[in-house]
């Protein structure tokens, strides 16, 4: 039977619920690729429905990427295809599993709860104090990434963040330009003095640029490339993307490979899990000719190669992606503004299991109301989960990252998020963002930093069960992230819903506490490496306490093998949480 949910900050959750929803080569390790699942014996695989199966069993349709229309999907959001045509069987055996929408549970009794990230007490922990920072001449400055990235290195063992300062006397038609800070802790950072521009930490000038994305891919295997920037550049009618190369974040090479026509606010991300580089462009929908406004919403385009797809990009109408969701909050105050509430941008990245999407939702009011009332634009950043990179489920529309309402605070207006974010750094994740407030008539952008624990996102919550669908897996050694008031045990069934021997919720060692890494044993003394490859459930008992994820690692120490999104100590220099 299937159920409807009610979304608020806590989701009750039917007891029957059913899912709906120089270019050398650089030595060292080969890159981790997730593996290609077999399809299941009742889920047979043909060329003319299928594009592919990715690792966790999802098939994609044979239109890809789907056909959407501008005109009728303007405001719908969208829903991802796989709640509701869900693999028999999923396959688990990349990376810790959240419970951030249905696709994992088969019946449960437990309620679901979205959690927020908090503000660092000292924010802002990046502002504009060099001359190079300023923007024009009255006064307003810039010192953030507008996407950019913040990274950690586990090769240097340094974060790093690239971020757009106002340019002064370097700026080009009044655009910004991209300078460079590090820091030990992700907390105090620094801004070197670099040879680019001497004295400075100015790493790339010379266009009016806008948006930018920089990337450290992990998984790069020539030295060179290891750095990639995708960086919009060249005015008002003119955007192109600007793909450049670095062996060091420092010094970047052009590789003379620009878009076609994009609009400002475009980014790009990797989708490693399919192993294709995605072009999200903002496009300015005017849906019908007569309208006096435009609807700020996406397109989509991606391509395995970096600089070929780099070539290829084009924002236009037959790339649309999705635009604003029916249910986005509005401005308090201007919220009669036609075109808003609007999809201002989207970055996204690969952590553990699953796509995060960070959407700056822009509910108004336009420029020049702005500057007529003397006000900043409201974006607020609102997060997304996606099992295949291009298919967003939000079911929560509150802010993950919010505005501050007091026009003397950093984040008072026009929050975006940055590329990288989050860094996994011990059991917390480190998110940074850009946030603005006015000093008279000037606005004044810094760099904030937000603090959540680490798979945060949603928990199952409360008192009662959960039984999760048929997964295969690859490792031995069962962990759970809880919190738990009470208790919390775990049952193994196998594919008939049937108690494996020795799994039993009797033979569970009682699992209490908080803890991110919690390994679940039975007193059976077995693992599970007798059942690898066999299709089983899981059921959990949990009294008093919140849920969020679980993995069965190949390693006693729990390396989930998922993906470690901008990095952190400690962590494996591929990106990857293994040994």
């Amino acid at each position: 039977m299937r159920h409807k949910f009610l979304y608020s900050v806590a989701i009750i959750a039917a007891c029957s619920l059913t899912g709906c929803g120089s270019d050398s080569p650089s030595g060292g390790e080969d890159p981790v690729v997730p593996p290609t699942p077999n399809p299941e014996p009742d889920e047979p695989t043909t060329p003319d429905d299928l594009v592919g199966t990715i690792y966790n069993g999802i098939k994609l349709p044979a239109q890809w990427p789907i056909l959407r229309s501008a005109t009728s999907d303007i405001r719908k959001g969208m829903s991802p295809f796989y709640l509701s045509t869900r693999p028999t069987t999923v396959n688990i055996a990349v990376g810790r599993q959240l419970f951030v929408d249905n696709f994992l549970i088969e019946t449960t009794t437990l309620s679901r709860k979205f959690h927020y990230p908090e503000y660092y007490s000292g924010n802002p922990i990046l502002s504009p104090d060099k001359d190079w920072e300023k923007t024009g001449t009255k006064g307003a400055a810039f010192a953030a990434p507008f996407s950019d990235g913040v990274w950690y290195d586990e090769q240097d063992q340094k974060y790093k963040m690239w971020y757009m300062a106002g340019g002064g006397s370097y700026s080009t038609n009044s655009g910004g330009i991209t300078c460079y800070a590090e820091s030990t802790d992700g907390i105090s950072w620094t801004k070197p003095s670099l040879s680019i521009v001497s004295g400075t930490n100015i790493v790339d000038k010379g266009l009016q640029r806008d948006a930018s994305t920089v990337w450290i891919d992990k998984q790069e295997t020539n030295a060179s490339k290891r750095y990639k920037m995708f960086q919009v550049a060249g005015g008002a009618g003119k955007w192109k993307y600007i793909y450049k190369t670095s062996a060091n974040g420092i010094q970047w090479r052009d590789n003379n490979t620009p878009s076609q026509s994009v609009t400002d606010r475009s980014t790009v991300y990797k989708n490693p899990f399919r192993d294709v580089w995605t072009w999200s462009m903002r496009h300015n929908v005017r849906v019908n000719a007569s309208d006096p406004y435009t609807v700020r919403a996406r397109d989509y385009y991606e391509n395995s190669d970096p600089a070929n797809g780099n070539q290829n990009a084009k924002a236009e109408l037959s790339k649309f992606w999705f635009g604003p969701w029916p249910n986005e909050q509005k401005h308090p105050k201007y919220n009669n503004n036609d075109g808003a509430p609007g999809i201002y941008n989207l970055d996204a990245i690969a952590y553990e299991s699953i796509m995060l999407g960070f959407f700056s939702v822009w509910q108004g009011p336009e420029n020049d109301v702005c500057s007529k009332d003397n006000v900043i634009k409201r974006n607020q950043i609102m997060v997304g989960y996606s099992r295949d990179g291009y298919s967003w489920q939000r079911d929560d529309m509150n802010p993950f990252m919010a505005v501050s309402d007091n026009r003397s605070d950093w984040n008072n207006g026009n929050l975006q998020s940055v590329v990288g974010a989050p860094l996994i750094v011990g059991d917390k994740l480190y998110f940074y963002l850009s946030g603005r407030r006015l000093e008279g008539t000037n606005e004044i952008t810094s760099t904030g930093l937000a603090i959540l624990r680490r798979d945060g996102f949603a928990s199952m919550s409360g008192t009662g069960e959960l039984t999760t669908v048929g997964i295969r897996f690859t490792g031995e050694n069962f962990f759970v992230n809880a919190k738990v008031n009470g208790e919390l045990r775990v049952e193994i069934l196998d594919a008939n819903g049937n108690v494996v021997s020795g799994f039993s919720k009797a033979d569970c060692k009682v699992v209490k506490g908080d803890n991110c890494k919690a390994k679940v044993e039975w007193t059976s003394g077995k693992t599970l490496s007798s059942l690898k490859g066999q299709k089983i459930k899981v059921k959990f008992y949990l009294t008093d306490g919140d849920l969020y994820a679980f993995w069965i690692s190949p390693e006693s120490t729990g390396e989930s093998q998922g993906y470690t999104a901008g990095g952190g100590p400690g962590l494996n220099k591929l990106g990857i949480d293994k040994k």
